[in-house]
């Protein structure tokens, strides 16, 4: 039995799935986001509650915000969550006394739509989650891309390919620069900018029903949107050339960008072609818990 679990900023998902990927039992709870402590405990205990549910124990496969220092040993990039600067990996180990195994979120989303999911049979896979933020993972020929610093895919941190006039400086990010793409392609980017151009800021989910409906100004900002996530992946095709492109996060569920983005990043790819595709992911929200569990899995892991 193999057990993972997804630590978001909002909510900590734990699942047990079985060789086969089946669920076995899964159960939420929010993130405590008072401190690590809290959170720590948090987590320790839907393991347990898990386990106990199910009456044995498994691997243990985390997906984190942020990922481990190499250089410290320690959580970095982890925005808005309280675990930077905190050994995660080894505080879990210790308290679940077996070992354990942590990979950016991100990436354990792409490492479950690449195994069974919308790019199961693919070499090269890019995941992206276009949520709150936008986190993203490489997976190639089964196996997650980590690099010597380990951010690999780390898209969302840096600036939106080919900008316009009215595109710099950009809105400010979490990471302290401005422009970044996250600002532009997250759900959040988007109700930034649609908030800007009406005076007043609404859900993501409220701009797309409003286009839908023929609302002029809606539909300009998705237009601007997919325009945005249109360049930014391009630059993604053009580094990494990727079989498939599969999309998380709540603008996954916006269905007419399968469509229109692939129709506009053709003028940014440097080729006469572009054979990869976009796709929506076959697990949904649950591709990241199902990914930190097959962290354990050995054609994942080796």
């Amino acid at each position: 039995m193999r057990i993972g679990v997804d630590v978001g900023g909002t909510k900590l998902e734990a699942a047990a799935i079985d060789d086969n990927g089946a669920f076995l039992r899964r159960q939420r709870m929010p993130t405590p986001k008072s401190n690590y402590t809290d959170a720590f405990h948090a987590i320790v205990n839907l393991v347990r509650e898990v386990e106990n549910a199910i009456g044995e124990e498994g691997t243990l496969g985390f997906g984190i915000p942020g990922t481990i220092s190499p250089a410290s040993g320690l959580i970095k990039n982890a925005y808005n969550s309280p675990f930077n600067g905190h050994p995660l990996d080894k505080d879990l180990a210790a308290r679940l006394e077996r070992p354990v195994r942590l990979m950016n979120d991100a990436n354990c989303f792409t490492i479950s739509e690449a195994k069974d999911g919308a790019a199961a049979g693919q070499q090269v896979v890019f995941g992206a989650i276009l949520g709150t933020g936008c986190g993203s993972g490489v997976v190639i020929d089964g196996k997650p891309l980590i690099g010597r610093n380990a951010i690999a895919g780390e898209w969302g941190h840096n600036p939106l390919p080919w900008p316009t006039s009215d595109e710099n400086p950009g809105l400010s990010c979490d990471c302290g620069k401005f422009g970044c793409t996250e600002t532009f392609v997250s759900g959040t980017g988007l109700e930034r900018h649609h908030a800007a151009l009406i005076g007043h800021r609404i859900s993501a989910e409220e701009i797309v029903s409003a286009a839908a409906s023929g609302d002029p100004q809606a539909e300009l900002s998705l237009q601007r949107y997919e325009d945005r996530l249109a360049r930014a992946l391009a630059g993604i095709i053009n580094m990494l050339d990727p079989d498939v492109i599969v999309l998380g996060g709540g603008m996954s569920n916006v269905t007419r960008l399968y469509d229109s983005v692939p129709k506009l990043w053709s003028q940014w790819v440097f080729s006469d072609k572009v054979e990869t595709r976009l796709l929506p992911p076959k697990f949904g929200d649950s591709s990241g818990v199902r990914g930190a569990a097959w962290l354990w899995d050995d054609k994942t892991a080796s």
